[in-house]
């Protein structure tokens, strides 16, 4: 006996939105948390006319996510499903988990804000961040996680870093306004690793 496929009437607004979905072209601002994404992205999305995306508020939104110890387990898989539907060519997507939820073909350009990890510490201290919550973050802008992660998932010539450590905010945005607009921008050089071996300070940002 032969089984042939099944097929399935679909609608032509609906073949379009399959289209739009699948051939989308996201923007990114990403960072760890306290290097000013969430700012920067408001700005930008208002004066470029964008839809913003917060990933945060799509988790919660969502009940994509478990109560861990002082911070929110989300469920990646789930939430990538989610970015997926609500994206579009005009959406601006902010979060740090922004590695984790989009995919190669769908990102146009991503933006990694940076920050100078002491300064982080003051910014994480008025937060009220627990010690291990705040040491976790602080390891990673030290080590470039997040900068690593979207370049492992977009790309190395679609990703760029911004040192926002001693920039004011219409700096960043405007940095960050002529990379969405003309396709390029001068990026940073930054090496925190360096930074602290220098001035010995490995356990101040590390858990030994």
């Amino acid at each position: 006996m032969q089984i042939s496929p099944r097929f399935a009437l679909i609608s032509i607004p609906e073949v379009f939105n399959l289209i739009q979905h699948s051939t989308y072209s996201l923007k990114i601002i990403t960072g760890n948390p306290g290097t000013g994404k969430h700012i920067v992205a408001r700005i930008i999305a208002k004066k470029l006319k964008l839809e913003l995306i917060d990933i945060n508020k799509v988790a919660i939104g969502h009940g994509v996510f478990e109560k861990g110890d002082g911070t929110l387990d989300v469920d990646l898989s789930e939430l990538k499903k989610i970015i997926t539907k609500k994206a579009s060519k005009n959406s601006l997507l902010v979060g740090h988990l922004a590695p984790y939820v989009v995919s190669r073909n769908n990102v146009e350009s991503a933006v990694v804000l940076r920050r100078n990890p002491y300064k982080l510490q003051s910014v994480y201290k008025k937060r009220k961040y627990s010690y291990k919550k705040a040491i976790e973050n602080l390891g990673s802008e030290v080590l470039g996680i997040t900068y690593y992660d979207m370049v492992k998932k977009i790309g190395r010539n679609k990703t760029f870093q911004i040192d926002a450590s001693d920039k004011t905010v219409s700096t960043v945005v405007k940095k960050i306004e002529t990379l969405f607009l003309k396709g390029r921008t001068r990026e940073d050089g930054v090496d925190w690793l360096g930074l602290i071996l220098k001035k010995g300070d490995m356990k101040r940002f590390f858990l030994y």
